[in-house]
């Protein structure tokens, strides 16, 4: 009887590292009958959260950031580097692993130099267009490295697009249309600007879009926002802000039904986004994170070069851009047309399989190599 394949993924954080995790982790299950995988993250990051709920084995290991400045951190960091060291390695002999996938985060240094002393091999997907340090650390020693966009100068890299779980990537935007109005509650037939900051939300996309709904409304455009968890629009009564035209929520698990809903989405530009709108083929404007190293911004550069989407800072999305920009869009059905067809000839559906295949072939080669030895 054939022994379990079995894999170790690594990550967390944050979504934008979790999710492409999860879609690896599914299409290694989809293409391979028997495998055993087990996550490993950290403490406090949503991994805690969403790898149970996908149905995954998650392991912890304490934190262990590089301090970015002289300070009594410094001094405990190799002590507390060494110890999640170790634990990564305990854990990848407790589940046997034969191979570690890891997608960045605080998580992936140790695991990486721990599949790296266990002579494992070493998978890395990179999801930003700037590469992070543990990815950069990684991919140093990876059989294989898979990335979402090109040039971001990871040795070996080779672009295959965000992994995604299957019902964006499979979606077929305008056959789930109707079901997503019915999900947000829309009845009437209105052209549709969605707009969502992400699960954290977006406070100045936010207050710009609060701030323009009677123009909104007046142009017989039907508003929903995703405002993002702990971020809904009040109205001086302290209630919540409600308009004639206007859906607010806090937040979606259906993000499959927001990009068939929308005419024209409003959103940042992460990674996993700008990618998904492509696969979508969802018409947008893109408003990049203004902190951080400005990797949103770089994100956003193919579509908005390929004519999917419009790029504005976010000082200047206000009521004045909103109204002069974003409401004649929407009233050019044929524009609309023509984005949404721009940003689909981008759209890459297969990442996940493409890095789970591979995953499986090397696994697959050394165990022959093994038997044959």
């Amino acid at each position: 009887m054939t022994q379990a394949m079995r894999l170790v993924v690594a990550g967390g954080g944050t979504a934008g590292h979790i999710s492409p995790m999860l879609a690896i982790a599914d299409a290694v299950k989809d293409e391979h009958n028997d495998v055993e995988i087990t996550a490993l993250g950290s403490p406090g990051g949503l991994e805690t959260k969403l790898v149970p709920e996908a149905g995954y084995q998650l392991e912890l290991i304490p934190k262990a950031p590089m301090p970015r400045s002289i300070n009594l951190d410094l001094i405990k960091f190799p002590f507390r580097f060494v110890k999640a060291l170790n634990q990564a390695k305990r854990i990848l002999k407790q589940t046997g692993a034969e191979a570690v996938l890891g997608v960045g985060g605080y998580v992936c240094t140790p695991a990486y130099l721990a599949a790296k002393q266990l002579k494992l091999p070493i998978f890395v997907h990179e999801a930003n267009s700037v590469a992070g340090m543990a990815n950069k650390l990684g991919a140093k020693n990876a059989a294989f490295v898979g990335t979402t966009f090109s040039n971001t100068g990871l040795p070996g890299e080779v672009q295959v697009g965000m992994p995604m779980r299957s019902n964006v990537a499979q979606m077929d935007r305008s056959a789930l249309r109707d079901e997503a109005r019915a999900y947000f509650g829309v009845t009437d037939e209105k052209p549709i600007l969605l707009v969502t900051g992400g699960s954290s939300g977006a406070q100045s996309i936010n207050t710009a879009i609060a701030d323009s709904l009677a123009e909104l409304n007046a142009a017989g455009v039907h508003t929903v926002h995703i405002t993002g968890r702990g971020k809904q629009i009040l109205d001086a009564e302290g209630q919540l802000l409600t308009h004639e035209g206007y859906t607010q929520l806090e937040y979606v698990d259906r993000m499959d039904y927001a990009y068939a809903v929308a005419d024209l989405m409003v959103c940042r530009s992460g990674a996993g986004t700008v990618c998904e709108l492509a696969v979508a083929g969802t018409a947008a404007v893109l408003v990049p994170l203004p902190i951080g190293n400005g990797e949103q911004k770089l994100n956003a550069r193919e579509l908005v070069g390929a004519g999917g989407a419009v790029l504005v800072s976010d000082d200047e999305f206000t009521k004045s851009y909103i109204t002069e920009n974003v409401i004649s869009l929407l009233g050019d059905q044929h524009k609309l047309e023509q984005m949404s067809q721009k940003a689909a000839s981008l759209g890459k559906r297969d990442a996940a399989q493409i890095m789970a295949r591979r995953i499986i072939k090397e696994v697959s080669t050394r165990r022959r190599a093994g038997q044959e030895g």
